[in-house]
């Protein structure tokens, strides 16, 4: 993106399609991530690198309304994926506690493991049907928003939590890379940061509320 003049004479920002053979643009070196191993990510560097016009994405000026909208979509798309993390871990949880015993018992009849694996699976179904209004608004053509904000950051929160207690249930083993769950446990944190962090998120959610009532 880059700050131009619009054809009214107000400052905007407008999109490009820089392709990378671009002269001034270069990929640099992969960066070496905690978690989302199999998504690489890279700095970009755009130096004297000159763009034609030709290759405008979307109208003069409106390249950062559009990225509002781009994240908006993508922050429902990560919760949809923050949402099947989730319900794999919840069946990779339950398998575990079936079979593994302790005491002559499989640990899904002790008390402490039975209530983590009820939270998890209460917190999923909250999570799924927020999911499913969301993509339904999508559909609908609909603003989004602030119900995209509200379920970015619920739906990170949730798979972080769900994370957390897929490892507890499997004990030293759910730390131990033999089993996917310590991978699940690495990816869930960068959700809290990528798409605009929870932060970010809470303050686009009152900013929405607060235009609400100031209008």
């Amino acid at each position: 993106m880059a700050v131009t003049d619009n054809d009214k004479g107000a400052k905007g920002i407008t999109s490009f399609i820089v392709e990378k053979d671009f002269p001034g643009f270069r990929v640099g070196s992969l960066e070496r991530k905690m978690g989302l191993r199999g998504s690489h990510s890279a700095e970009l560097f755009f130096e004297d690198c000159e763009v034609p016009a030709e290759n405008v994405l979307g109208d003069v000026g409106q390249g950062y309304v559009n990225a509002l909208k781009i994240l908006a979509n993508g922050r429902a798309g990560l919760a949809a994926r923050n949402l099947g993390s989730c319900q794999y871990l919840l069946d990779l949880s339950t398998k575990y506690a079936t079979e593994r015993e302790q005491f002559n018992v499989p640990i899904i009849d002790h008390q402490a493991v039975s209530h983590m694996i009820a939270e998890m699976a209460m917190e999923i179904e909250a999570l799924r049907s927020f999911t499913y209004r969301v993509a339904w608004m999508v559909d609908q053509k609909e603003k989004i928003i602030k119900e995209a904000a509200m379920l970015k950051l619920y739906g990170s929160e949730v798979y972080n939590r769900i994370a957390d207690k897929a490892v507890q249930i499997h004990g030293g083993m759910g730390y131990m890379k033999d089993y996917p769950v310590e991978r699940f446990y690495r990816d869930a944190r960068i959700t809290r940061i990528y798409e605009g962090t929870s932060e970010i998120q809470k303050n686009i959610i009152t900013g929405q509320l607060k235009r609400k009532y100031q209008n």
